[in-house]
């Protein structure tokens, strides 16, 4: 096997390691509900993750009407609470997953996690699914304290910390995740299947993937330009 460039690769988690649109979609339905608002439609979730649960509720308030502020930390209590009791019945690896971690494995790379969902919550869900043996280490949002999830650095710089890597690589779906590794000087992929707020070849990532399959060729390409 050929050297390969990167010793930390680190994930954003919804939409780009898990597919938990559904999942998310029916606790901000149950939230929504409880606001008297209509429910979004499951395939049209997606545009409103990304930046945690807090962002992706408000997100949806403000396109059916606008934000009761004085409601919106009881809604938000209420939306967690459900997706924590409900939070892996439809989440699963994108497809290539299993096998792309296991190449990665394979090349002694430490995977990481550094995803704005609440740490406990990525864990909860990564031990629910069974996952959770495969990272080196999980930063949540909440993490660090205030006002250093992404698209700040901290994360991905506690993230090399915490694995002792000395080039990492991240690979996302949003701008958090773009404006996060590019603070932190880290080469970034972007997830075409992802939950993107832009199209993601706008991103401004180093490479754009269709599949988990194509993650590492992307980043043996990466680290011969680099």
């Amino acid at each position: 096997m050929t050297h390969f460039s990167f010793d930390v690769v680190g994930f954003d988690l919804d939409g780009t390691l898990l597919d938990t649109a559904a999942d998310l979609g029916n606790a901000l339905n149950h939230a929504l509900a409880l606001a008297g608002r209509a429910p979004v439609p499951l395939a049209e979730v997606r545009q409103f993750i990304g930046g945690g649960a807090a962002q992706m509720l408000r997100n949806a308030l403000i396109a059916g009407g606008g934000v009761d502020e004085a409601a919106f930390p009881s809604l938000q209590a209420s939306l967690l609470e459900y997706y924590a009791a409900n939070i892996a019945v439809h989440s699963r690896l994108f497809p290539g997953g299993e096998a792309m971690l296991d190449a990665l494995d394979a090349r002694g790379v430490k995977i990481a996690v550094a995803t704005n969902k609440r740490e406990d919550m990525a864990l909860r869900l990564f031990e629910e699914l069974g996952l959770l043996h495969r990272f080196a280490c999980v930063i949540g949002g909440d993490t660090l304290g205030p006002g250093r999830a992404k698209p700040q650095p901290d994360m991905l710089h506690e993230m090399m910390a915490r694995c002792g890597g000395t080039r990492g690589a991240f690979v996302g779906d949003t701008t958090f995740d773009v404006g996060a590794a590019r603070a932190a000087g880290l080469p970034v992929v972007a997830c075409r299947f992802g939950f993107w707020d832009l199209p993601p070849d706008e991103l401004g990532a180093d490479a754009v993937i269709d599949h988990f399959d194509e993650l590492v060729p992307a980043l043996e390409v990466i680290g011969r330009k680099g």
